[in-house]
This record gives structure tokens, C-alpha cells and sequence, in this order.
């Protein structure tokens, strides 16, 4: 063992102090370090404070937040409104309510084995923590760690995605206003800058991105034994069985697909139903889209209740894997107009994919639906399962049995029953992937145990005797006592 540690000293760690020494941000981290120590001393009323602080600025700016998301991809007022500040506030009114029972030192029982022990469950902040947010939902996914981090009493460094620029700055007013510089600091770049925080020696990372960038934001935490929090993404799937009530489905799924232009996290990937109830549940699709994005007949390019695709190599992305799946045979069976000029895709609605499609490949994050049928359960199951576990689940049907089947023979970070995306928004659900979809949860109170160290305490009375009866040496008396400890304790 001796010469590994030593090879490691000498070189990762030489390597690694002088990475430190020539890092940028290594003045801004170390201030962080020194407030974090007292971040910690502070009580419940402190913390709250910071949490009203930043729930009285959502509520006061919440145009500027509408008109940044506007600028940066096009999206509605309305869908800001729901998915980017209502989310964020009930993320902060749930935790201003629960954080003293959470901040609270947890008792725990003792077993006959240790008589005379008290025991219990201390919480504590995790000290500097890194927040690397997406564009996809760019406030909200920067807010809402941001709240769990501020409640579990640490110092934080946000850094936002660089393709939204306009709600970027936003966020860095928000940060500026409300926050000392060596409590929370908002730090705007691209990769590069990215990079260059993950090489500081951070208590926790929380991450929200692709699978590709998670395992280099893995590989940077491995190397300073960093907490880490991955909220990834996957290939989710919709089952839809002939008991389903279909223009219900049919409405939901066009909501939660379509939410964002597609570019939701938890977004229905790819569609699986049952094969009698196909036709039907098409028309109820189709007619359902019409009836959310093009109500007047005017059509659908000309909605305001639906964004844009947020950039250009984004949009070629997309329009890649609608022409390479028509390419290969695929059946549009509803939308498939695109507009460069306006990073535009229709909703756009696929049958007759076949395998080794990229649609049904990669992430799709746009609005692309891949509809495949099956006739019996199994097959469904054996087709997710045959897939890296999805960050989201979704299962549409009356049928008692067959929700506990697809609930108990797949795996997922999460699920909706007749339902697709709002888990995501419910506090007291832990949210987050399984396997390629992430790692660790977070919402509520699971995102402020993330941030939290759970300090497990134990107090013995002094001079009690208890263990004290099997301390060497191991005579045969004391191993009667251990035979006995054995056995019946």
C-alpha cells in the first residue's frame, strides 16, 4: 500500500496544488471557506431570513423574469410563470415551513447492546458548494439548489448556463442585490470557466446537465473526494394501455411533451401503446395539439404559448434526428415543419419508426414523438429494460394490475401514474435518476440533506461499564459474554 500513496502524494497532489495555486477563482473560494465557518453558527432565523429575502425578489421581479426567458428562447409568459417562479416559490415557501424541524438534532433509539448510550442525528452544512445550473429551465434549475444550499447553511458559487444569456445577468442581479459576495457569488463563462471552478476542492457539487458532461463533473469531484449531486436526463417512456382514458392521456402528454418546446428533462421521450388503442389515441394527439397551439386556426408557428428552440446548433440537432428518421422510413404523423430562421420545429408526432433510429437513440430534448406500439405488457417492459434506466416514467391506465406491473418490473428516478412532469414540482417528493439519469436526489427536504452533513452522535455516561465487560484481554469469560452478545443481541 506504501508506495501507491506515496506515487499519489508526489505527483496528484503536487499536480493538484499548483492546479489550485493558478486557479482564478482561488481568492473567491477561500473567502467562501472562511464565511462558510460561520454560516454554520447561524439558527433557524438567519437562514429563513436569506429564503424571504429571495422570495420577496421573485415576487417583485417576476416581468424581468418573463422578459429574460422571452429573450433567451422565445418562451411564453404563462409557461415562465409556471415552470420557472411558481416552481421556485413553492420550492422556498416549503422550506422557510419545515427548516427548524429539519435543522433539528434527530433522536434514535438504542439497541440492550449499548444500555446506557444516548443517541442522535446532527445536521450540518457541508461548507462551499458549487451550483453548475442548465439553459433548459435557467432560473429554476439555478433557484432551486440554490434554496436547499442557503437553508442547509452553506456558502455557494452558482454558475449559470452560458446559452441564456439574458437570464444569466438576471441571475446575477438577483445574486448581487441579495447576497454578500463571500455567501453567495454568481459566476457567468462558458466551459472553460466551468472547468476551471471544477478543479477548486469543493465540499458538494450539484449538477443538472447531460449524461456526457455528468461523468466529467464526476471525474472532477473524484478528484478532491467532492460530494456530488447529478440530475441527468434519459430516454423516458410513456406507456399507454387500451384502458386508458385517451383524450385525458392524450392532453397530458401533449402538455408535459410540448412544455418548453421539449426541452424538459422529464419530457416524455418516446411513446409505447398498446396496439389496438394506437389510431385512437393518434387522432386524441393530434387533435390535442391543435387545440394548445393553434386554437384560432391561425397555426401553429404563429402561437405564443409555444418557445423556440433555444439556439442554432441545438435546432440542427433536432432537425438531424427528424430527417434521419424519415430517411430510414418513418411516418409523420402529425407537425414536422421546420424554420431555421426562427429555430422552429412543429410538434411533431412519428410512427413507424424503426430500430436504430436516432430518434429513438439519443435524448431527444425537443418536440419529436416517437409513438411504438406493443401488444402485451412484457414487451414493454422488455424494451425499457433493454435502455439505460430513464430519469422519468410515465403510466397511463385504469388498470390497477397493470400499473403495479410497470411500476415494479422497471426502473426510473421517478413516475407519474396518468400524469407526465408535475412530480417533478412536489416538494416533498425526492426527485432526481437512477444509473445514467443521475445520482442523489434533491427537492425539499431531500435537497437539504444533499447540501448536509448527517452527523451521527453517540454519548456514553462516564465510568458506565457496558462494552467495558468485553475489552481485552479476550479471557473465557469474556467470550462468553461476546457468545452471548452474539446470540440474543
Amino acid at each position: 500500500m506504501q508506495p501507491i500513496v506515496s506515487e499519489l502524494t508526489t505527483d496528484s497532489a503536487a499536480s493538484g496544488a499548483a492546479s489550485l495555486a493558478a486557479n482564478p477563482y482561488q481568492a473567491q473560494f477561500e473567502a467562501l471557506r472562511r464565511r462558510a465557518a460561520a454560516l454554520r453558527q447561524e439558527g433557524v432565523a438567519a437562514r429563513r431570513a436569506r429564503l424571504q429575502k429571495l422570495s420577496s425578489w421573485l415576487h417583485a421581479h417576476r416581468a424581468d423574469i418573463q422578459q429574460a426567458l422571452f429573450a433567451d428562447f422565445r418562451k411564453p409568459a404563462a409557461e415562465t410563470d409556471l415552470t420557472e417562479i411558481w416552481t421556485s416559490l413553492v420550492e422556498l415557501k416549503h422550506t422557510m415551513a419545515h427548516l427548524k424541524k429539519w435543522m433539528a438534532p434527530r433522536r434514535v433509539g438504542s439497541s440492550m447492546a449499548l444500555l446506557g448510550t444516548r443517541s442522535w442525528v446532527q445536521i450540518e452544512p457541508k461548507g462551499v458548494v458549487l451550483i453548475i445550473s442548465p439553459w433548459n429551465y435557467p432560473f429554476y434549475l439555478a433557484v432551486g439548489p440554490l434554496i436547499s444550499a442557503i437553508a442547509a447553511g452553506n456558502a455557494v458559487v452558482v454558475k449559470p448556463a452560458e446559452q441564456t444569456p439574458a437570464t444569466s445577468a438576471l441571475l446575477q442581479r438577483l445574486v448581487e442585490e441579495l447576497f454578500r459576495p463571500d455567501e453567495v457569488l454568481l459566476v457567468p463563462g462558458d466551459k472553460e470557466v466551468a472547468t476551471q471552478l471544477l478543479e477548486l476542492p469543493w465540499d458538494h457539487i450539484f449538477f443538472t446537465g447531460s449524461p456526457e458532461v455528468g461523468k466529467i463533473v464526476m471525474r472532477a469531484a473524484a478528484r478532491h473526494l467532492s460530494g456530488l449531486t447529478l440530475e441527468l436526463g434519459g430516454k423516458n417512456p410513456a406507456v399507454v394501455d387500451e384502458t386508458a382514458n385517451l383524450r385525458d392521456a392524450a392532453e397530458k402528454i401533449v402538455w408535459g411533451k410540448f412544455l418548453n418546446n421539449g426541452q424538459t428533462c422529464v419530457a416524455p421521450d418516446y411513446l409505447l401503446v398498446q396496439e389496438s388503442a394506437q389510431p385512437a389515441l393518434l387522432r386524441e394527439l393530434t387533435a390535442a395539439i391543435q387545440r394548445a397551439y393553434n386554437p384560432t386556426g391561425a397555426g401553429i408557428e404563429q402561437s405564443e404559448s409555444l418557445a423556440r428552440i433555444v439556439n442554432e446548433h441545438h435546432f440542427a440537432r433536432l432537425a438531424g434526428l427528424l430527417e434521419d428518421a424519415q430517411t430510414r422510413g418513418a411516418t409523420v404523423a402529425a407537425g414536422g415543419t421546420v424554420d431555421a430562421a426562427q429555430n422552429y420545429i412543429e410538434p411533431t408526432l412519428l410512427t413507424n419508426v424503426p430500430a436504430g433510429a436516432r430518434v429513438l437513440e439519443e435524448e431527444i430534448f425537443g418536440p419529436l414523438l416517437p409513438v411504438l406500439t406493443f401488444k402485451t405488457l412484457p414487451e414493454t417492459t422488455e424494451y425499457i429494460n433493454a435502455r439505460l434506466k430513464p430519469l422519468a416514467q410515465y403510466i397511463f391506465t385504469t388498470n390497477q394490475a397493470n400499473r403495479r406491473y410497470l411500476l415494479e418490473n422497471t426502473s426510473a428516478g421517478g413516475a407519474g401514474i396518468n400524469e407526465t412532469v408535475l412530480h417533478f414540482a412536489h416538494p416533498e417528493l425526492p426527485t432526481g435518476g437512477v444509473g445514467n439519469s443521475g445520482l442523489g436526489k434533491a427537492h425539499g427536504h431531500a435537497g437539504f440533506l444533499a447540501f448536509s452533513n448527517e452527523k451521527g452522535v453517540m454519548r456514553q455516561r462516564v465510568g458506565f461499564t457496558g462494552i467495558k465487560a468485553m475489552y481485552p484481554p479476550y479471557t473465557g469469560r469474556v467470550q462468553k459474554l461476546i457468545d452471548l452478545l452474539v446470540k440474543y443481541l
